[in-house]
């Protein structure tokens, strides 16, 4: 009966740890363009509240990535080549606007080719609730 009542509370314990929420980062890339590894050059838009952090996968499902290198360094935040994406740290003073430039090579449907993809970051407000007494 003891070992009922042990596995009963073990599960109940597991149910509650697996039922916590989780969040997910929030997609801080507005509209990315695919890029098409054929010496092309693509801009794209980032939105990220100060302090915050994005990361980004590079990968299209018929792609394949051999390579991601950072061409130029963003001036108001710092990136990490994570694998085949990167990782933006927006300082927390970040204000206004950031840019930095991102390489990639790889296959594109067994085509070897190479891809500057050109990241302008803006900064967003926090959303700020104010709650009534």
């Amino acid at each position: 009966m003891s070992r009922i009542l042990a596995r009963l509370s073990l599960t109940v314990t597991l149910l509650s740890t697996l039922g916590a929420s989780a969040s997910a980062a929030p997609n801080c890339l507005r509209d990315p363009q695919p890029y098409a590894l054929t010496d092309d050059t693509v801009s794209w838009a980032m939105t990220i509240v100060p302090g915050a952090d994005c990361i980004q996968g590079l990968r299209w499902s018929y792609m394949q990535i051999e390579g991601v290198s950072l061409s130029s360094g963003p001036r108001n935040g710092k990136v990490v080549i994570v694998g085949p994406g990167f990782r933006y740290f927006a300082d927390p003073d970040f204000q206004g606007s950031d840019a930095f430039t991102v390489s990639v090579s790889g296959k594109n449907r067994k085509a070897f080719g190479n891809s500057i993809l050109k990241i302008d970051v803006n900064a967003r407000l926090q959303d700020v609730r104010v709650r009534g007494m």
